[in-house]
């Protein structure tokens, strides 16, 4: 079939063959295919959908066009989390040295932040020497003997996602279910998982708004990953609040070692013990979450997690002595603004979109591919929904470039923030699992 009947085929809703599917990624990743017909094969899908048989032939498809790592035979499992991005989201750092220190191979493949949402390679790209890209050799030598990295994709990885991406991006076709599914599945399955686990998130700040449309991306990822032979899991979480109290690469890093030394904010460490808990369970290295909880806070609290942390970052090239001294440094920004509550009461709301559009005009996120981030930018102090403010109380404190950008900021971030006169209950963090 030519990619022209492929097109015409898929835009009256019929079914494509997985040779057919096969051989439009592979001619398109090796430039045989203009991009106006690719964009127009991707609409047909935006529109008509994918059948289950060709989500499974497009993400295999995909993961095959370029190299997928390979390791030796271990008895740890081979692990990863992903999430659909979140303000304040810095599971990823704590969650990967934790999980080696509790037996697991994680060779971590993460991203950039686009818009408002945070990317992790931004956050340790903050750190000094820490690199992100490494050939799949070095990678495949770090998760043996350290037990976990996270790097970018190489470019030799997936690089039909790469490709796709790129034109789903300019073309209004990011919002597509089976084209989603792909694109995360595809880059997980790349890595030779064992197990995954999905964080799905919802809500103001998240891709997915609400909870069913959270629900219905996470069992797409799920069954699809099942069929390829990788337990996975999704756990549904809300993201109408930022996660912790700091939104900004630096200032993530920061709170993400907080979280390693045991302390930190609860829903930070929340969330990193239920992801650990949950891939303990699913490949039996623990006989339920709740005792897969027990173990993984037991490494959070003894230091085990943080030991693997810094051999992590020695091993991708960071200047530990010198990511101490910044981390030792005082608290003060460049610049900085606090935004002080004009009453007393409960703090009812604090708008995670919002955060995340300061942090970003600050400089602290892209507004295209291109743009140069700021790493130490952004919001900290953040108060949390549940917690009783007086009059004066800091509701967050900004870090900018300057007094101006600054006082701009705090100015903009009270509009975040709503406080009632009655105590409220607190939003549950994972409402859902998928499994």
């Amino acid at each position: 079939m030519t990619l022209l009947s492929a097109i015409e085929a898929k835009r009256e809703g019929r079914s494509l063959s997985p040779e057919t599917i096969r051989s439009i990624v592979a001619d398109f990743t090796a430039d045989r295919v203009p991009d106006y017909q690719m964009s127009a094969f991707l609409m047909a899908i935006y529109f008509r959908g994918l059948a289950e048989g060709e989500k499974r032939s497009l993400t295999l498809a995909m993961r095959d066009s370029g190299d997928v790592l390979q390791f030796p035979d271990d008895p740890r499992p081979l692990v990863d989390k992903h999430s659909t991005g979140g303000i304040g989201d810095k599971v990823s750092l704590p969650l990967a040295p934790l999980l080696a220190s509790l037996g697991f191979r994680v060779p971590m493949i993460s991203g950039r932040g686009l818009g408002i949402t945070g990317g992790t390679l931004d956050k340790l790209e903050s750190i000094p020497g820490y690199r992100t890209l490494l050939p799949p050799e070095r990678i495949v030598e770090i998760v043996q003997t350290v037990g976990c990295v996270i790097v970018g994709q190489t470019e030799r990885m997936v690089p039909a996602d790469r490709k796709i991406y790129a034109l789903r991006d300019v073309t209004g076709t990011v919002p597509s279910i089976p084209l989603i599914t792909a694109s995360i599945l595809s880059k997980k399955l790349a890595e030779n998982l064992d197990a995954l686990i999905l964080d799905t998130k919802f809500g103001s700040a998240a891709f997915m708004p609400t909870l069913d449309d959270a629900r219905g991306l996470a069992r797409s990822i799920v069954d699809l990953g099942g069929e390829c032979g990788v337990k996975t899991r999704a756990i549904l979480t809300d993201m109408n609040t930022p996660l912790g109290r700091a939104a900004g690469n630096w200032l993530e890093v920061k709170e993400s070692v907080e979280c390693l030394e045991g302390a930190g904010p609860g829903d930070l460490r929340e969330l990193t013990v239920e992801c650990a808990a949950q891939l303990l369970e699913q490949t039996g290295k623990a006989e339920d979450l709740e005792k897969g909880r027990k173990q993984a806070a037991e490494r959070l609290a003894n230091g085990a997690a943080l030991a693997k942390w810094n051999e992590m970052l020695a091993a991708q090239g960071a200047d530990l002595a010198a990511f101490q001294k910044k981390l030792s440094r005082s608290n003060a920004p460049r610049a900085a603004c606090e935004a002080v509550s004009d009453r007393a009461g409960v703090v009812s709301r604090c708008d995670a979109r919002t955060v995340g559009e300061i942090v970003r005009d600050l400089g602290g996120g892209r507004a295209t591919k291109d743009s140069v981030v700021d790493h130490e930018v952004g919001v900290d102090r953040l108060a949390k929904p549940g917690e009783r403010v007086e009059q004066g109380d800091v509701l967050a404190r900004i870090h900018a470039t300057d007094e101006s950008a600054a006082k701009a900021a705090a100015d903009r971030i009270q509009a975040a923030f709503e406080i009632s006169d009655a105590a409220i209950t607190t939003p549950v963090l994972v409402c859902e699992t998928v499994d």
